[in-house]
């Protein structure tokens, strides 16, 4: 097998874990319009769809630079921040502008002040029930903090040497979290129990805040440092793919169990971190060579992940606008029919999406890059030539 052929094999494994998350989220997201019964009784489980995208983010975004850190090398936070920026705002832009110029699009009764969605603290005193459109973005406010924190806080364990000595942080962040889970609840929840806004009470203090749903970041950020400082325990692992996968299946369906009433207290402070080590579990089986996910490749999960993030971004302002337009042929709002439609058209405006404004940034992305390592090797070659000198 060439290399070639192993980054494929790679890819395609998290392609379908990308697929996956997003179908997730389209189908949970699909039931605040018109929707089959049927909907109801197989989703209730679909928020989790956003925890696999953060476990995902935490392993993807964490190892390329724990690899550098286990091999002696830099992190280059410009590098960094320049790809985190051309992944993510032109895309992200373009679809906010469309919320804020075409009130049609609006999906629910109001939109969050302009500065939230700029400074990405929409997720912050969240307030669902009366701005409740465009409100999935607060996902991405979560994986902002993350990509704006993350990077520093290795560069000062880099700057004070102490990185090798810093394995106490993740556990420690872990228990940390359900802390403040602890206090959210009996603080800031618990007092309205009784209330009938309870549960936009519940949304604003323990769903949304990124304090609150770190969780599925630090599974994908415990997954890499595994794999980049513990290569022996890593090689052990991997070739148990399948055996992880069905362990993963295992804690989520005992997750799925524990987060049944989504708004308890069991689920609010435990439920969140068995989701995360689930689908932790199910990533390391992505990337498995012995997993069934690993060795499977398939064009519509991988062309599903590549669409991903403009899916989650407009899926909710396309299925607001086509179902009534589709109505108004015949077929009925309710019907599965119009589920596979509304689906295909947001796919198709994912598509449009992605070609439009993604593609054309990320290539624009990619020739920043190579600038800027061909200035690098040749400041180096510079350097190089006055020492020998």
């Amino acid at each position: 097998m060439t290399n070639t052929d192993i980054t494929v094999k790679k890819l395609s494994g998290l392609d379908h874990l990308r697929s996956l998350a997003i179908l997730m989220v389209l189908f949970y997201h699909y039931r605040m319009f018109q929707h089959p019964q049927w909907l109801d009784n197989i989703m209730g489980f679909g928020w989790t769809g956003v925890d696999l995208f953060f476990v995902l983010s935490g392993y993807l975004i964490s190892y390329p630079l724990f690899v550098n850190m286990a091999s002696g090398k830099n992190i280059s936070l410009p590098e960094f921040f320049i790809k985190r920026f051309f992944r993510i705002i032109p895309a992200y832009l373009v679809v906010l502008t469309i919320y804020f110029l075409f009130p049609a699009f609006h999906e629910r009764e109001a939109l969050p002040p302009l500065w939230k969605f700029l400074t990405f603290t929409q997720n912050f005193n969240f307030d669902i029930k009366n701005y409740g459109t465009f409100s999935h973005v607060w996902s991405l406010c979560v994986e902002e903090h993350f990509y704006l924190l993350f990077p520093l806080v290795l560069i000062t364990l880099l700057r004070f040497k102490v990185w090798r000595k810093a394995g106490f942080l993740l556990p420690a962040l872990f228990i940390l979290g359900i802390g403040i889970r602890l206090y959210c609840w009996y603080a800031l929840i618990a007092p309205h129990a009784e209330q009938d806004n309870f549960w936009v009470i519940w949304y604003r203090h323990m769903y949304y805040p990124t304090y609150t749903r770190l969780d599925g970041l630090l599974a994908g950020v415990s997954i890499a440092v595994l794999f980049a400082f513990k290569p022996a325990a890593k090689t052990w692992i991997i070739k148990r793919g399948n055996v992880i996968l069905l362990l993963s299946l295992l804690v989520l369906t005992g997750a799925w169990f524990l987060c049944n009433e989504q708004e308890s207290f069991y689920a609010s402070i435990f439920g969140y971190p068995l989701v995360a080590a689930g689908y932790g579990l199910m990533v390391i089986a992505a990337v498995s060579p012995t997993s069934i996910l690993y060795r499977y490749n398939s064009r519509v999960t991988a062309l599903i992940a590549k669409l991903s993030f403009a899916l989650y971004l407009s899926h909710k302002g396309v299925i607001h606008l086509v179902q009534p337009l589709l109505a108004q042929t015949g077929i009925a709002p309710k019907g599965s029919l119009m589920l596979v439609l509304c689906l295909l058209i947001a796919v198709l405006g994912a598509f449009i999406l992605n070609k439009a404004v993604e593609a054309p940034f990320l290539r624009l992305r990619q020739r920043i890059l190579n600038k800027r390592k061909a200035i690098t090797h040749k400041n180096v070659a510079l350097l190089t030539k006055d020492s020998a000198a």
